[in-house]
């Protein structure tokens, strides 16, 4: 198995990826698809939506989240709290593992749980 940090760093690339691809799809201005990407894969972003996904998560990728919080990371980005970065870590450790691991179906579905949370609140649509 992988190291934690390594499925994370897998994870961060595909999350950024699927951020994108739902942002393209969307009828935004080109000078408005980096803002709106910044603000869906940041830290603070992705920790809530680990927090809001956490309880909907077999015990296996629990645990692979788990792993992925609790890695000793060497740092934290300046505009993110530790348990920000840590949570955001485990959430793209997961995500990394999924895609490794084959199951697109579950990364689709979990990323849909993400999109349609970040829709609801209006994070897609800020200036």
């Amino acid at each position: 198995m992988l190291s934690p940090l390594t499925l994370a760093f897998v994870g961060d690339a595909v999350y950024g990826l699927l951020v994108r691809q739902k942002l393209a799809g969307l009828d935004l201005s080109p000078s408005r698809l980096h803002p709106a990407s910044v603000r869906l894969v940041r830290a603070e972003a992705q920790a809530r939506a680990a927090e809001a996904l956490f309880p909907r998560l077999t015990e296996e990728e629990q645990g692979i989240f788990k792993r992925g919080r609790n890695a000793h990371t060497g740092g934290v980005p300046k505009n993110a709290t530790v348990g920000e970065y840590h949570a955001a870590t485990g959430l793209e450790a997961l995500f990394g593992y999924l895609y490794l691991a084959g199951r697109d179906h579950r990364l689709t579905e979990l990323f849909r749980e993400i999109w349609d949370r970040a829709d609801a609140e209006g994070d897609l649509y800020k200036k």
